[in-house]
């Protein structure tokens, strides 16, 4: 537990003491009624399950359940989940143009390896009065997550940092997100083309391009998130630290020939580096 009355030992000591990234720290309460909180939280239940679903029919399935709510508030709040129904659309959204739209790049790649193709995305994690929102690194072929971060703001920063932190375990060949400001901006893509990684974005409302992600969001959610009530960020920092070391290092998958993503991962490295 980090102390923030401590004279002795600043917040960015007792941080590096108990190894938890700083910024996960940093928690304002959210500004948002427990009524809405309570809303944010069924939304996000309902989507994991059916991602097609857009704010009209979300606002159906609420009346449905009994909730006294409309449209124009349940698309907000789908807005501050940064969720979107997954379909085709026509092109008739116009672009930020304050920022490049990299093109998706792995429409029928053939992933055959680790390091190959990584990516990353942003999920909403509910605490008790509040949420906070969630980044992952993860590696397309074993599934491996190489990194991941917590923040009360959608800023870039917490990305950033999940991002330098995974290219100290390696270096993709592509890296993939969506078209979210924190993945477009400056600051991100300039960090992956110095390193010479090239760039790859989902279309708009295709967060299926990113298939991988949205899995992992699937499994972090009904098998660590639902099953717990963080009442403050450090419980769902200690609660997803463990989790993603379970993932990583116990939870055997099907897809994986029911071997763990730190076994596929590792192993393979290890055998490219000795071939080398």
């Amino acid at each position: 537990m980090i102390d923030w009355n401590n004279d002795q030992l600043s917040v960015v000591r007792q941080c590096k003491i108990i190894n938890v990234p700083r910024s996960s720290m940093y928690y304002r309460e959210s500004s948002e009624s427990n009524e809405n909180i309570d809303y944010m939280d069924m939304i996000d239940k309902e989507y994991t399950k059916h991602p097609f679903l857009g704010y009209r029919k979300m606002t159906d399935f609420l009346c449905r359940k009994g909730h006294l709510v409309n449209e124009k508030r349940i698309r907000r709040l789908m807005g501050i989940l940064g969720l979107e129904a997954i379909y085709p659309k026509k092109k008739t959204s116009i672009p930020d143009q304050a920022h490049y739209k990299y093109p998706y790049l792995l429409k029928g790649y053939s992933i055959e390896r680790p390091n190959q193709v990584w990516s990353t995305d942003i999920t909403y994690i509910k605490l008790d009065k509040g949420f906070v929102y969630l980044t992952a690194v993860i590696d397309w072929y074993s599934r491996y997550v190489l990194s991941w971060r917590l923040s009360n703001t959608l800023d870039s920063r917490f990305c950033i940092e999940a991002l330098n932190e995974a290219l100290t375990k390696g270096k993709p060949e592509i890296f993939n997100t969506d078209q979210g400001s924190q993945f477009t901006s400056i600051e991100f893509t300039g960090i992956l083309q110095k390193e010479g990684i090239r760039i790859s974005m989902d279309g708009k409302g295709r967060a299926l391009d990113n298939i991988f992600v949205e899995r992992l969001w699937r499994s972090v959610k009904y098998e660590e998130v639902y099953l717990n009530a963080y009442v403050a960020v450090d419980d769902a920092y200690y609660g997803l630290r463990n989790y993603f070391e379970y993932y990583n290092n116990e939870r055997p998958h099907q897809s994986l020939g029911y071997r763990t993503p730190e076994e596929v991962h590792n192993n393979l490295v290890d055998r490219d580096l000795k071939s080398a």
